[in-house]
């Protein structure tokens, strides 16, 4: 078997796809990539997995002849392409005792290959529903991956919080994330699926679809209860989903918050950062009294003997209020919105704060959402 290449377009094939592969494997074969070439279409396809998840390249090869498929250590390939200077290569493999060739004009390198034989593949349950399918640009999915992904929960006894749900509509995809101390709600309406259904992604092939997808135009999403297959132009991933109800986000996000607080994110976000180094490390805990001119940022550390206080001019149609909130998730909070001022909405010290953008990008709709911290005296 023998094809040509080019060492870069390889090169960013297999970097892609190395994402998906776990530093420490269960299974040794799972440290390596399982290539495949059929010399009928001249395209070289390049797959790595960790049994859960699944991606595969697709590069088209020059003077390819014959077919097969083998495994190669998936490291060593990754930094060897790395060094390479940008040029075509050319493969050779001996069929029967897998030993590999591998020389451009002027280096040769040589390696043995393992058996494609044994590779792990997704086995289709035969048992599942009829799934669904819808296509959107990967820059929403993205978006909506971006928005909610640094809310998931850590907790293991929550098994159903450690993703992002995913709410899919005929005319929308509704993105949600929690940790019980914050939510984000990212609606997006320029995805229109057409289907109904939902799924809960974890944080990893949530990544990867953010990292691997960027750079195309359209993807295709089929899923059904437990799994989903993403298609694209270069890649298709397959990932499994997380078992597990996720809660009624709807149900907590409050009704009604009177009183809203209008500030500049960014002269908020710096005060809450430099106010924030003073906090207590155990609770993280920042106070504020926001009356309607201004918000007074306040923290200390009794332990360390050190404390902070700042002020922010805003806008706020209460006439004083007083609550505490975590720094560190403020913080995210904040970094998150994109726009130049940001929305605060309001009740009281013990009820939940949502955070807005002040004008939401076309089709969309972000919401987030903070619990409240006890405070005891400003």
């Amino acid at each position: 078997m023998k094809f040509n290449v080019p060492s870069k377009t390889l090169y960013s094939a297999v970097s892609s796809v190395s994402k998906v592969i776990n530093s420490k494997n269960a299974l040794t074969i799972l440290d390596n990539f399982l290539i495949e070439l059929n010399d009928s279409d001249s395209v070289l396809t390049v797959t790595g997995s960790d049994l859960e998840n699944s991606l595969t390249a697709r590069i088209p090869v020059t003077e390819a002849e014959g077919s097969g498929r083998f495994c190669i250590g998936a490291r060593r390939l990754v930094e060897l392409l790395r060094e390479m200077p940008d040029q075509g290569i050319s493969f050779s493999i001996n069929d029967t005792t897998l030993e590999i060739e591998i020389e451009y004009a002027s280096g040769n390198y040589t390696l043995v290959a393992i058996t494609g034989d044994e590779y792990p593949a997704f086995k289709p349950d035969p048992d599942e529903k009829e799934p669904i399918t819808f296509t959107c640009a990967p820059s929403d999915l993205i978006k909506g991956i971006d928005n909610t992904i640094f809310a998931v929960g850590n907790d293991d006894l929550r098994p159903m919080m450690m993703g992002i749900f995913f709410d899919i509509k005929p005319d929308s995809i509704t993105f949600v994330a929690t940790d019980t101390r914050k939510l984000v709600r990212y609606i997006c309406r320029n995805i229109a699926p057409g289907v109904e259904g939902s799924c809960l992604l974890p944080v990893k092939p949530a990544t990867i679809i953010k990292n691997v997808f960027a750079k195309d135009e359209s993807m295709t999403v089929t899923m059904n209860s437990k799994n989903a297959t993403i298609e694209s132009k270069a890649f298709t991933f397959k990932c499994c989903f997380l078992n597990g109800r996720f809660p009624d986000y709807n149900r907590v996000i409050p009704k009604n918050n009177p009183y809203t607080l209008t500030a500049d994110r960014l002269s908020f976000l710096t005060a809450v950062r430099r106010v924030g180094v003073f906090v207590d490390p155990a609770f993280g805990l920042e106070k504020f009294r926001i009356t309607p001119e201004r918000v007074l940022l306040k923290s200390s550390d009794q332990g360390n003997c050190t404390s902070a206080r700042e002020q922010v001019a805003c806008s706020f149609t209460g006439q004083e209020l007083t609550i505490g909130f975590s720094a560190p998730y403020l913080i995210e909070i904040l970094n998150t919105i994109p726009t130049e001022d940001i929305i605060v909405e309001l009740s009281d010290p013990g009820r939940p704060g949502l955070f807005r953008p002040t004008e939401d990008a076309e089709g969309t709709e972000l919401l987030m959402l903070l619990m409240p911290m006890t405070v005891g005296e400003f």
